[in-house]
């Protein structure tokens, strides 16, 4: 079977392929809320849609969302074995999620959040990018295998129902479904596909992932707003008292100062910060695009960003409700996040912050309500990256396929590791703006199709490799 048989297949398909995008995005299916996520829709949906793949398809209960798990052995056919030796045939386990996020405010989409409407040789609509059309790329690509040679390889197909709300049960099903699951249990690697490609719009390899812990800061005062002229220098301000306490935390610089928290990651490599290194990365153009004349870190070496942690402040609030009156607060309030990197745990880096708390400004409250996510990096020299690297490539003639060591945002690559006991590498296939998350999402119709062929030729990749790819030598010292 030849890569072209792939291409010739999904351009025959292209209609029917956006059709089934475009009834996957209508069934909605929002983890945050629970809408649409009753067995009936977006879980019987995404197991329908597996089987309409050839896969074996089950629903797997958790203590949340489902997963929707399905199962496909190698195709005869397909030769996938090396020197005839069945055992050399690999399984893959394909990751994705079928929830969304809440659609927001529906004035400020261009088109109905959950209908597909197609304009620029995009398709726009909640899930489109993020990570319906990603996911069902990879679905395609089974069905395109299947049909022009044969599966050469087994897969697994995990589709989660709650990585929009941090995925709180995917750890702990994937290592029971693991003992219980030959085809699981023999599994060589996973592979993923959710955020965007590289901001130049090349074919991209992602190692890994920044991992999230989210909270709020509250500092109390007095039990109601008091009057800033009769009590001023007498009340205590929380506003002031929070001000002074997240001035604790992080440098002018942009450095973290909590004890604890950035003693903890791992070293950059040699290899990594080649990596990074190697990325286009048009610093002026960035800025530019994003209305900024200045950078957060300007003397960081800023191609290496994502791989160091981050202090985000995402938003500071007195709870006035805009009246901006001459009080002092009774109360304020900052909502943060903390990146963090490979060797960083959530518990840990949580600790150091209340720790850092109670020590500044002991009557302050950290309170976390929301999930949280580790980070997680494999080496660029674990075997399987040439493999999938020479695979995009060879989806992708004449484009330079760019590897990077992480992405900036969060997955949850780290529980699919652990849960799994196995690498995970990142293929996404989506535009760099493709606004997950925000109005108008969106996904190019070409990266769709294109995908769909991208994800054929990794698989075949890793079949032609085996279960045993032959290491990546040690570059020379």
């Amino acid at each position: 079977m030849q890569l072209q048989d792939v291409r010739d297949y999904v351009q025959a398909h292209r209609a029917a392929h956006q059709r089934e995008l475009a009834d996957w995005i209508a069934v909605g299916g929002v983890s945050a809320t629970g809408e649409a996520m009753p067995a009936a829709t977006a879980t019987e949906h995404a197991r329908q849609l597996l089987e309409s793949c050839g896969l074996r398809a089950d629903v797997v209960p958790t203590d949340g969302h489902p997963l929707v798990v399905g199962h496909r052995r190698a195709d005869v056919a397909a030769g996938g074995t090396r020197a005839g030796d069945p055992a050399a045939v690999p399984t893959v386990v394909v990751y994705g999620h079928y929830d969304v996020q809440p659609a927001g405010p529906a004035h400020a989409w261009s088109s109905p959040p959950f209908t597909a409407t197609v304009r620029d040789g995009r398709v726009f609509g909640r899930g489109t990018g993020d990570n319906k059309g990603q996911h069902l790329a990879q679905l395609l690509a089974i069905r395109a295998l299947a049909a022009t040679g044969g599966l050469p390889c087994n897969v697994v197909m995990v589709l989660d129902g709650e990585e929009e709300i941090g995925s709180p049960h995917l750890q702990q099903t994937l290592a029971r479904l693991r003992r219980e699951d030959d085809l699981l249990a023999g599994a060589d690697l996973a592979v993923w596909s959710d955020g965007p490609v590289h901001e130049s719009g090349a074919p991209t390899v992602v190692l890994g992932a920044r991992g999230i812990v989210s909270f709020e800061i509250v500092v109390p005062g007095a039990n109601s707003e008091l009057h800033s002229g009769n009590w001023g220098g007498i009340a205590p301000n929380p506003a002031w008292e929070l001000v002074w306490l997240l001035a604790s935390m992080r440098a002018p610089d942009g450095s973290i100062t909590v004890p604890g928290l950035v003693e903890s990651p791992a070293p950059i490599t040699q290899a990594e910060s080649a990596a990074a290194q190697g990325l286009p990365f048009d610093l002026p153009e960035l800025l530019a695009g994003a209305g900024l004349n200045r950078t957060d870190r300007p003397d960081a070496d800023l191609p290496l960003a994502a791989l160091r942690p981050t202090f985000s402040i995402n938003s500071l609030t007195c709870d006035d409700g805009g009246d901006h009156r001459t009080v002092i607060p009774s109360v304020a309030k900052a909502k943060c996040d903390i990146r963090m990197v490979a060797g960083q745990r959530a518990d840990d880096v949580l600790a150091a912050v209340r720790h850092q708390v109670a020590q500044q400004l002991p009557h302050a409250e950290v309170i976390t309500d929301r999930g949280m996510m580790q980070p997680y990096r494999v080496r660029p020299d674990a075997p399987y990256v040439a493999v999938i690297a020479d695979a995009m490539a060879a989806a992708h003639p004449g484009q330079q396929v760019l590897v990077t060591p992480t992405l900036g945002g969060s997955l949850p690559v780290a529980e699919l590791a652990a849960g799994l006991g196995l690498d995970c590498y990142g293929i996404p296939l989506a535009n760099a703006d493709e606004r997950n998350h925000a109005p108008d999402e969106n996904l190019e119709l070409h990266r769709f199709h294109d995908g769909i062929v991208a994800c054929a030729a990794v698989l075949r990749g890793i079949a032609a490799a085996g279960s045993a790819p032959a290491p990546v030598p040690e570059p020379a010292k």
